[in-house]
């Protein structure tokens, strides 16, 4: 009872916190690691241990899904270079560098559990980067570099999380099974993940029932995660790409009224997961701190600060070095005639804002829960994971807003002109439809849509409601036919895309 009591604490605590960032411009993650922290010191609280094999089911799979449905394949293909350097190169960096580090600081940490740490601290998570960037509007390819980032980072980092905790735990890895079982595991996870959005869809669509396919959705999560886990495939590869072909189909499939509740369930589930994630490790630090008393609580901080430092450091040198390197291949040649474009090239300003974007989230904690109880250098991997989020999110997530506003970046209106674009497209659909049809209710509508707005939801106090509404209910079904067609040519991106997908759910929910 007393855990439960500390957790509905916590999660109010989290409400209100998450209110004060978005008063102050800060990620809430930060200020919710800070409350993390202090439960671990306040006295009287339990310890709580999780299951380690819950640990990445439970935060990672709902987290990662939501992100992957809402990213844009069109984007992410543009942005490919940036995206593969930032969840390949500066991965790689990362782990290398905090395990020559950690193994250096504890030189009886075997090779294996200090590549483990750097794999665990590796990857950022976006989540906190977007949450400031999104009201900063800075260049729509910066939110798509990091979103991006996020999706793949995850993968690269866990996967060899997953051969190094394996080699600390038998003893044994063999290099020249290495790359063919990383090549199966990367198709055959994808391969599952497509396939089972077409049978879960299909099984949703059929679902009238708001709060059956809510729980249809997040329980399909999950045994996407486990299915993957239990066919020795990669949880977060086919759930990236589960999501992200469910989320091409969904369109279509799912209707309005099942839509819009699910989002915002959705959104409060992420939510919850990010704090309890926060809760969870102050419960574990708790017996780590009465055990770490002295030289060892000391030891254990020094790693914890250096790792987070180096962490940093390495990002900022692998995206500074890299877009100084794609700007050099870009450079005019001696004749005068321009270089080849290459879409690594980010500018000065925008790799500063990139390299900066490391913080560390709910993977990075899941990734060190998940670690078995018996593994070598616990203790000391979770406090220096613990620390690296929290330092990371403290220092880089409550100075981005500052250093975006002193470098002056502002939104290239690159959404907006697509989601006029796609409003101008809507309005046509909707006059070829009226222009042929001869009714008086036809004759009524017909003024509503020669604008470049969609059209509104139904007057309250409109003749011949019923025929009406069957008209605007045709014309929505329409324009969502047609909105559905400019993202799969790629001439409206995904962003654009459920901007107005949402207001076509809202005037759909009316119409009907």
């Amino acid at each position: 009872m007393q855990v439960f009591e500390v957790v509905i604490a916590m999660l109010v605590g989290g409400a209100a916190l998450a209110a004060v960032a978005r008063r102050i411009g800060a990620p809430y993650p930060a200020l919710v690691a800070l409350a993390g922290a202090a439960l671990a010191l306040i006295p009287g609280v339990p310890t709580l241990v999780l299951d380690p094999e819950l640990a990445l089911a439970l935060f990672v799979a709902p987290v990662l899904l939501d992100a992957a449905f809402d990213s844009s394949p069109r984007d992410l293909r543009a942005n490919w270079r940036p995206i593969a350097s930032l969840a390949l190169g500066a991965v790689a960096l990362t782990i290398i560098v905090v395990a020559v580090v950690a193994h250096a600081l504890v030189p009886g940490m075997p090779w294996p559990a200090a590549i483990a740490l750097g794999a665990i601290v590796a990857p950022p998570d976006a989540a906190a980067a977007t949450t400031v960037l999104k009201q900063l509007r800075p260049p729509h390819r910066l939110l798509v570099i990091l979103e991006g980032e996020s999706l793949f980072n995850d993968a690269s980092a866990l996967l060899v999380y997953r051969l190094a905790v394996g080699a600390t735990v038998t003893g044994f890895l063999s290099g020249w099974t290495v790359l063919p079982t990383l090549l199966v595991v990367t198709v055959g996870s994808v391969l599952l993940g497509l396939v089972l959005a077409r049978i879960t869809l299909r099984l949703n669509s059929r679902i009238d029932d708001v709060a059956t396919a809510v729980l249809f959705q997040f329980c399909g999560t999950f045994l996407v995660w486990i299915l993957a886990e239990k066919l020795h495939l990669s949880g977060i590869i086919t759930t990236v790409a589960y999501a992200m072909a469910a989320a091409r189909l969904a369109g279509e499939a799912i209707s309005a009224r099942i839509r819009i509740p699910s989002y915002a369930v959705w959104e409060v589930a992420v939510f919850v997961l990010n704090v309890l994630a926060f809760i969870l490790v102050g419960f574990q630090l708790k017996s780590i701190v009465a055990r770490a008393t002295g030289a060892t609580g000391a030891r254990y901080a020094a790693v914890a600060v250096t790792v987070c430092v180096a962490v940093i450091i390495a990002r900022i040198v692998w995206v500074s070095g890299a877009a100084a390197f794609s700007r050099w291949r870009c450079r005019p040649r001696a004749d005068g005639t321009p270089g080849p474009h290459d879409a690594v090239a980010l500018s000065g300003r925008g790799a500063a804002v990139v390299g900066w974007c490391g913080m560390r989230g709910t993977v990075t904690l899941a990734a060190a829960l998940a670690l078995p109880t018996d593994f070598p250098f616990r203790d000391l991997i979770l406090t220096t994971a613990f620390g690296v989020t929290l330092g990371t999110l403290v220092v880089q997530g409550l100075t981005l807003r500052p250093l975006i506003l002193a470098l002056g970046l502002s939104d290239d209106g690159t959404v907006a002109r697509e989601v006029r674009i796609a409003q101008d497209v809507l309005a046509l659909v909707a006059l070829e439809i009226l222009e042929v049809d001869d009714s008086e209710t036809a004759r009524a509508l017909r003024d509503e849509f020669i604008t470049t707005e969609v059209a509104e939801a139904d007057a309250p106090h409109s003749t011949a409601r019923e025929a009406r509404n069957h008209l605007r209910a045709r014309i929505v079904e329409a324009q969502r036919s047609a909105l559905v067609k400019l993202r799969d040519t790629a001439e409206i991106g995904d962003d654009a895309f459920h901007n107005i997908e949402e207001y076509l759910d809202r005037l759909e929910i009316n119409v009907r």
